[in-house]
């Protein structure tokens, strides 16, 4: 009877010990998706939004990132999807590190997310993998408070600290990306890049299999890709719309100043000019109009040229300014 309660006894203390050996024995994932949404408490925009999808290779792991960025405003600043792609010259595990997703315990995950509750945040990344282990999907959740990506004695917990070197590792490899973003975005030429419009994971996206990855967002990512994708950015024009008694022989277009399109500046610049004996203009007078088209109209002018046998007359001017949103009526 001894024998018995002692083989139980041995029995029960070692399942546990059992359980956590197979658990470990969990083989590690070749592939994954995370999904980051990082705040900032100046904008907007206030909030991006970013999918990677990790997949090991011949050679090591190749990394694809799409940027969603929700519309500021309409007209000005829609919403926009940017694509980028890598590769590490390492294996899925190897990226990994010492850490095991599929063996990470669900409590100590819950346990560090309790960290936001106590501390005053101003900017955070809010981090989710997802990842396949045998039948099952997880989903990890890291927050990443401020504190974390400046301070250097922040003292972050052990997940969430191998969660930010992982994104290092992904950032990387992929490119500049959210946190180098200005702070006060500029109208440049990155507003016409070109950028990748088909791929399975831009599909995947545009079938919502990738909601999963944002549930406490009050919108799915599946509709702020489908409005992204339809989005038009704003277009600028700048025309000669009277010009009397003659038009000029050599027409400088004004450029459309990029502060005065930040600002919403539109309208008519009318102005008289005189016109000398090579025929070339000076402005003797400006009606009203903004001081940043009026600037642009006067370096512009001075390259028109008329006929020279304007030089006894004025002729009197006027150029349009005008920005069209997608869905409005053209000027």
């Amino acid at each position: 009877m001894r024998c018995a309660v002692v083989v139980c006894v041995i029995a029960f203390l070692s399942t546990p010990a059992l359980s956590r050996e197979q658990k470990s024995a969990e083989p590690m994932p070749d592939h994954f998706e995370i999904g980051r949404e990082t705040h900032f408490d100046f904008g907007p925009p206030f909030n991006y939004y970013e999918v990677f999808v990790v997949r090991s290779r011949a050679n090591g792991a190749s990394v694809e990132r799409v940027i969603l960025t929700p519309a500021a405003d309409k007209c000005f600043a829609p919403a926009k999807f940017e694509t980028a792609s890598g590769s590490i010259n390492e294996p899925v595990s190897a990226l990994l590190g010492s850490k095991n997703p599929c063996t990470i315990p669900e409590r100590r995950l819950r346990h560090e997310l309790t960290r936001g509750r106590h501390h005053l945040v101003f900017s955070f990344a809010d981090v989710v993998m997802q990842v396949q282990c045998g039948a099952e999907t997880r989903l990890l959740r890291s927050y990443i408070m401020d504190r974390d990506m400046f301070d250097p004695a922040a003292n972050t917990p052990e997940h969430t600290s191998w969660t930010m070197r992982l994104m290092e590792r992904l950032d990387a490899a992929v490119g500049p990306g959210v946190m180098d973003k200005p702070s006060f975005p500029t109208l440049t030429q990155e507003d016409n890049a070109p950028r990748i419009s088909d791929s399975e994971t831009l599909r995947n996206l545009g079938a919502a299999k990738y909601d999963g990855l944002f549930q406490d967002t009050n919108f799915r990512l599946s509709a702020l890709y489908s409005e992204a994708v339809d989005s038009h950015p704003a277009q600028s024009s700048v025309r000669l719309v009277r010009s009397v008694p003659t038009q000029p022989e050599v027409y400088v277009q004004p450029e459309y100043p990029p502060l005065a399109k930040m600002a919403k500046v539109e309208g008519e610049v009318s102005f008289v000019m005189k016109i000398d004996a090579n025929g070339g203009t000076k402005i003797l007078t400006f009606g009203s109009a903004h001081p940043l088209l009026r600037a642009s109209v006067e370096k512009a002018v001075a390259g028109w040229k008329f006929p020279a046998d304007m030089i006894t007359y004025e002729v009197q001017a006027t150029v349009e300014f005008a920005i069209v949103c997608a869905g409005t009526q053209e000027h």
